[in-house]
């Protein structure tokens, strides 16, 4: 009965999170959209509006994942039991990081995307992803959707932040904002190249390297921001040639199975 129980609430987490998400630029929420809003910052660290097409993706990847956990075939699936009751705690602080958007209540969306990225990485950390060995149905419907969505998560909380610091008008401590979208951008790629290095997940970085090169298109006419944006995205691909190898080591080394119900390391 308790998996039936979660399963249901993980379904009515992502309706709830896909019909305001839809709401939140169709009535619009407080009368403004989501994009509008973002516009009215003066930050170097915004991809282009194509870019933001990925929250498509990531809805789908998402539905995706909610329709199989629902399955009664999953119900005693060790892996989503893993999860427990985190994804539908992260559609609650995604659903509020829309209001509080829309609402202009920009400090508090920081608290709410701050939220969504911790349960995010808890997921990310229960699910082993990038250590373990699971079935292809799992890679795809389960660590691939969260794979993308916490790549896209990790560079919107850097932007969160840049967003909020023009809101309250902060100088800078006397650097340029062109500099400080240099330093996030190279925080941002050795994130993601200590997410290769150590996990080889590919789904993660790409979604890394398609934000960094919607911010070269977005900010090509300031080229030091462009051009570090470019060099950071290609740099962090290459680090897939160390970190899908290592991978594949440490996967062979660490073989999982499932045994009794449950995931189990060989050693």
């Amino acid at each position: 009965m308790r998996d039936i129980v979660r399963q249901i609430v993980n379904v009515a987490a992502t309706v709830l999170l896909i019909t305001v998400n839809a709401l939140a630029n169709t009535l619009p929420l407080n009368g403004l959209n989501t994009g509008e809003i973002s516009d009215r910052f003066d930050v170097y660290f915004v991809p282009a509006g194509y870019v933001f097409a990925i929250w498509g993706l990531i809805y789908v990847a998402l539905a995706a994942f909610t329709v199989y956990q629902a399955l009664p075939s999953q119900r005693e699936n060790p892996l989503l039991r893993r999860i427990g009751y985190l994804y539908a705690l992260s559609c609650a602080a995604n659903v509020a990081w829309l209001f509080l958007w829309h609402y202009e209540q920009f400090i508090w969306t920081l608290v709410a995307m701050g939220s969504l990225l911790i349960l995010l990485i808890a997921i990310y950390l229960r699910l082993r992803i990038g250590r373990l060995r699971v079935p292809p149905a799992d890679a795809w419907l389960v660590h691939v959707p969260f794979s993308i969505y916490l790549g896209w998560i990790t560079v919107a909380t850097i932007a969160n932040v840049t967003q909020m610091l023009d809101f309250l008008n902060w100088n800078g401590w006397g650097l340029a904002p062109e500099w400080w979208a240099i330093i996030m951008l190279i925080v941002g790629g050795v994130v993601a190249s200590l997410m290769s290095i150590t996990r080889g997940d590919v789904a993660y970085v790409l979604v890394i390297v398609w934000a960094f090169a919607g911010i070269v298109v977005k900010q090509s006419d300031t080229l030091s921001v462009a051009i570090t944006a470019g060099v950071v995205a290609g740099l962090v691909l290459l680090t897939l040639l160390i970190g899908m190898p290592l991978r594949q080591e440490r996967l062979q080394r660490r073989e999982a199975q499932y045994v009794d119900g449950g995931i189990r390391d060989r050693w």
